[in-house]
This record gives structure tokens, sequence and C-alpha cells, in this order.
């Protein structure tokens, strides 16, 4: 092996109030990262450009050298869950979310409190499957935690809007945005093409439908008595009716667990190595979210001390870190960072002693506590090669500003570094 890659999802922020003005990354103590700061090199990185606030699926695909546009959420998402998908067939992503009623569409949480089970999931996927009436084929799949993907069967165009209202607001202003954000607004197509219109007409009837088959469906009567948000309208991004074609990665394995970044490593033709994620099972997420942190560090460990002489690049993605900036909980994403850092960085500190093996750690954007979603800002990029090193001593947003990389736009990242040729 000749590098490694390694992606904390969201890490990246701005500073926060109770940290004195710090960001996560800022007060967080890192002393395994440290030291490969401090023995490398620092750089910031617009994952696609100043003004685009990037989604993990258009970052990954920009960082790994493709055009951005490439990207195609729904279609990854299908591919890493193990759905079929042929050319022609539409792809989205889901999430389970709440509404109050289909009149005045109102969006009390886009991701119906974090708190569906695994097994509430399923229940829901399964009544969808049996209960939905479309004039197409498809099929519906619950994948981790409130996440699910919806594949519909035929001849369709991905010219059409996104339903989940976060992801279909990008290039609002403050007011709209916020007006938008908690408001429905149903599919329509970006075209006259008649593929384009059958496409959003179709989904506008399935999340019809699915919110009548879930919000009086066993599981979300339950929640409701429960006090619990109930899951009774699907929110869709992403379309795709194709697989892109993204840059090959064939001598690298890929360490991931999430259907995106499966997905997204399969087209890129690298060997994947998964393991089924831990089910929530009760409605604490952040504790599954713990599991889920400590199972893909011990996994990762062992997966490269087995393999690592058989592939040129190794791809891990730690998707943890963006939950708590979603939901404002800036102590326990610095929790998060000082796990990784005490037993994966650790580990990697000891492992790549006495080995030719280059190490890149970088976020796919920011997701700042205060704004409780995506932002624009740079990420920090940090390159070791037991060579070459700067000034640098921490892995932060404002250190990477000072190191010798400068600005980077992630399509060049990794060629910028060595990475990529």
């Amino acid at each position: 092996m000749k590098r490694i890659l390694i992606i904390l999802d969201g890490a990246a922020g701005l500073g926060l109030k109770c940290f004195s003005g710090k960001t996560v990354l800022e007060i967080a103590k890192t002393p395994n990262l440290d030291f490969f700061t401090k023995n490398g090199m620092l750089g910031y990185v617009y994952p696609i450009n100043e003004k685009t606030i990037p989604g993990s699926d258009n970052a990954i695909v920009s960082i790994f050298g493709n055009d951005s546009s490439l990207s195609k959420r729904g279609v990854f998402s299908a591919i890493g869950s193990g759905m079929k998908f042929k050319k022609g067939n539409l792809a989205l992503r889901i999430n389970f979310g709440t509404i109050d009623n289909l009149d005045s569409r109102r969006i009390l949480d886009r991701r119906a409190g974090r708190t569906l089970t695994t097994k509430e999931a399923k229940q829901l996927a399964e009544s969808l499957n049996r209960q939905v009436k479309l004039p197409c084929k498809f099929k519906f799949k619950s994948t981790i935690q409130h996440r699910a993907v919806l594949v519909l069967r035929g001849n369709f165009s991905d010219k059409i809007t996104d339903i989940d209202p976060e992801y279909g607001s990008k290039k609002l202003n403050k007011q709209e945005k916020s007006n938008k954000l908690n408001k429905l607004e149903f599919s329509r197509s970006l075209d006259s093409h008649k593929e384009s219109i059958k496409g959003s007409e179709i989904l506008n009837s399935f999340v019809k439908q699915s919110f009548k088959i879930l919000d009086e469906h066993p599981v979300n009567l339950e929640r409701k008595k429960k006090g619990l948000f109930p899951a009774n309208i699907i929110l869709t991004r992403g379309p795709g009716v194709k697989i892109p074609k993204l840059k090959k990665y064939k001598n690298w394995m890929s360490i991931n667990a999430m259907p995106l970044e499966i997905g997204i490593s399969k087209i890129s033709g690298m060997k994947i190595f998964s393991f089924e994620y831990p089910k929530l099972n009760k409605i604490d997420v952040y504790a599954n979210l713990y599991d889920g942190l400590k199972k893909t560090i011990r996994f990762g460990i062992k997966i490269l001390k087995k393999n690592y002489r058989n592939f040129e690049g190794c791809y891990i993605q730690f998707k943890e870190t963006d939950v708590p900036g979603h939901d404002n909980k800036p102590l326990d994403k610095k929790k998060m960072m000082e796990i990784i850092d005490k037993k994966f960085f650790g580990f990697l500190k000891k492992f790549l002693l006495n080995k030719e093996i280059d190490l890149a750690v970088t976020c796919d954007h920011s997701t700042p506590c205060k704004l409780k979603r995506h932002s624009s800002d740079p990420v920090p990029v940090l390159v070791y090669n037991n060579k070459d090193k700067d000034k640098t001593s921490h892995f932060s947003e404002s250190q990477s500003k000072k190191g010798i990389f400068g600005k980077i736009y992630g399509q060049n990242l990794l060629k910028k570094i060595g990475f990529f040729k």
C-alpha cells in the first residue's frame, strides 16, 4: 500500500461560544493527529468551489477527481445498498420524515426525530412495498437509521426537483430558505420531456400514498403514543437514471458501511470491505452512533492489518462526526473526534512506522453546529509522508490556512497531494 485517505464526515465547522470562539477541531484533544500534522503538511480545501454548499455525495465524487455534476446520490445509494439498477430506472435517496398533514405540508422533522429504529423502518418499508400502487414496478428499501432508497423501474429522466427541502433550497436567500425548509414541496419536472413529467407525477403519487399508509401505520400510532415523531412521510433527493462514469481506482480498497460511500467506491472500481452497521434498537441514536463509530474503528484496523499489502490505496470515511453538527451537539462532535484520534489515529501512528505509506486526512464538507447544516466553508487537509513538513501543529480550520499547500479545490486534491496522477 502506498496511500491511505481518511475522510472525517462534516467534522469541520465554525467557532462556537461554548468553546470561546474556537471550532470543534480546534478545541478537540487530538495528540495523534497532532503528531501527523507536526510531521506533515496542511492545506485547506473547497470540496467543490467557494460558493457551493456540498453534500457528501458530490463532495466525495469531486475529491476523487471527478466533476461534481456527475454525482447521483440516489444511484450511489441504490447500488451501495445492493439494489438492482439499470439505465432508465429512477433512483432516489430517501429520508423518513415527519409532517403534520398533506394540506399544510408543514415539516416537523426531516429525520423523524432520529429515533426510528431499524425494526420500525423495515416494517414501514414492507408496508409501502405492499400497499403503494403505481403504473410501474418499484422497490423501496430501508437502509440505516432514518435512511432509505427508492427505485422506480422503467424509462425515466432525472430532470426533476427534490422533495427534501434541505436539498432543493441551496440557491434561495435566508428568508426564502427559512420558509421553504418548513414546507414539503412536491416534485416537478425541470423540462418538458415526457420522461421527466412522468417521473415527477409518479413520484408525487408515491409520496401522497405513502403518507396515508404511514400516518396510520401501527408503528407510527405507537410512536405518537410515546410522544415520538411519526415517520409519516418520505423526503426524496438525488434523483439519478444512469450510473455515472467515474475515475477508476481498481487497486484501491474501500472500508465503509454506508450505502453512499459503498456505491461510489463500487462505481470507482474499488474492492469493498464492509460490515453490518449496528441496528438502532432503541431511540437513543447517539448510543447507536458511538457503537457504529467503535465498530468502524475496529473493523478498519482489522482490514488494514490483513490487507494493506494487497492494495495500492485505501479509502475510509467516518460518517458519525457529521451528525452532531446537524443536531448542534458540539460536545458529542468533540468526543467523537477524540475517540477517532485515540483509537484509530493512535493505531495509524504505530502502523505507519517504517512503512512507505502516505496518509491524507480531510473532510467532505463543513457541518457547523450553529448552522445545523452543511456550509460552503473550506475544510482542512493533512498530508503525511514521513518526509516533508511545514510549520503547522494541529489539524484544524485555522491552522490549515497556514499550511504549505494553501487553497485546493476538491477535484484537484488527490492530484495536488500526489495521490492520483
